[in-house]
C-alpha cells in the first residue's frame, strides 16, 4: 500500500475576485491515496478552490501548502504544478492538435521528463479509452471524447494531485463507470483527487469523503454513507445523498474546517 502524506493543506484560506469575497476563512486538508468529492450549488465557490489549489490564483489571504511546501511565490507555484493534474470545467486546445499532440503537450508542460513522456502520454490515451483516437484532431472530437481527452492531460505522467472539475459532463453510461473505475486506480497508487461535480451518484461511487460547500465554507465533511444518513424525511431528492446533500444545504451541518 503507498505511504499516505499529506498532500494539501489550506488554512484559513480567503479567495474572491474584485470586492466579492468567495471563500472565507477555510480549513482543509487532504492525504494520499483518497478521493474527495466536492459538492455544492453554483457559486458556491467550488471552482474558485480549485482553481486555488492548483496555483492558478494565489489566496488573498490564508496559507496554501502542497506536498509539504507553503507556495508563497510563483516558484513555489511553478515547483507543484510539476505535481499537479488539473482539468477546469472548460479547458483550451489547439483544434488542430491531433489527440496524442495535446496530450503529449500537456506532459511537456508539467515538465514530465522527455524519456518518459511518450509511454506516459500512451498510458494516459489508454487510461480513457482513445488509443484508437490518438491521431484525430482535437476539433474532430465529440463533447463526450473532447471530456475524456481533458482527463487524460490531468492524468498524464501520474501526477501526485489530481483535481478535477466536472470530468463526467458529456460521458455516457459507460463510460461514467470506467471513470469510476480509473479514480479508484488513482488513489490505489497513491494520488490524491479532488473531484468536484454535480452528479451525486459519481461521488457516491468514487469517493471516500465528501465535502459540501456553501457561501464559501464547508458546512459538511463525511463518507457518502454519513451525508445519506443526515436526510431529512422531507427533504427533495430521488436519493438518500441526494436527500442529505438538500438537507445539509439547509443549515449549518458540521466544522468550517476539514481533514480528509
Amino acid at each position: 500500500m503507498p505511504t499516505v502524506t499529506q498532500t494539501v493543506r489550506l488554512t484559513s484560506l480567503v479567495q474572491g475576485y474584485g470586492r466579492r469575497q468567495v471563500i472565507n476563512g477555510l480549513d482543509l486538508s487532504i492525504v494520499s491515496g483518497g478521493v474527495v468529492g466536492l459538492l455544492g450549488p453554483n457559486g458556491a465557490g467550488k471552482t474558485t478552490l480549485l482553481r486555488t489549489l492548483s496555483t492558478i490564483v494565489p489566496p488573498r489571504s490564508g496559507t496554501v501548502e502542497l506536498f509539504g511546501r507553503k507556495i508563497g511565490t510563483e516558484r513555489d507555484a511553478r515547483w507543484a504544478r510539476r505535481m499537479i493534474g488539473y482539468l477546469p470545467q472548460d479547458f483550451g486546445y489547439y483544434p488542430a492538435f491531433s489527440v496524442r499532440d495535446f496530450v503529449r503537450y500537456c506532459a511537456w508542460l508539467r515538465e514530465v521528463p522527455e524519456k518518459a513522456a511518450d509511454r506516459a502520454t500512451e498510458q494516459a490515451l489508454s487510461a480513457v479509452g482513445l488509443e484508437d483516437r490518438a491521431r484525430t484532431r482535437m476539433k474532430a472530437l465529440s463533447g463526450g471524447m473532447l471530456r475524456r481527452a481533458g482527463i487524460a492531460a490531468a492524468i498524464v505522467g501520474s501526477p501526485s494531485l489530481v483535481i478535477l472539475d466536472e470530468p463526467t459532463v458529456g460521458l455516457d453510461p459507460a463510460q461514467r463507470l470506467d471513470f469510476r473505475e480509473l479514480i479508484r486506480s488513482l488513489a490505489h497508487d497513491g494520488a490524491a483527487v479532488l473531484l468536484s461535480t454535480h452528479l451525486v451518484e459519481d461521488v457516491s461511487a468514487a469517493c471516500d469523503t465528501v465535502l459540501v460547500l456553501k457561501d464559501g465554507n464547508v458546512v459538511h465533511r463525511g463518507t457518502p454513507e454519513e451525508l445519506s444518513s443526515a436526510a431529512s424525511p422531507e427533504a427533495p431528492g430521488d436519493s438518500p445523498l441526494e436527500r442529505g446533500y438538500m438537507t445539509v444545504l439547509g443549515g449549518r451541518s458540521g466544522a468550517a474546517g476539514a481533514t480528509c
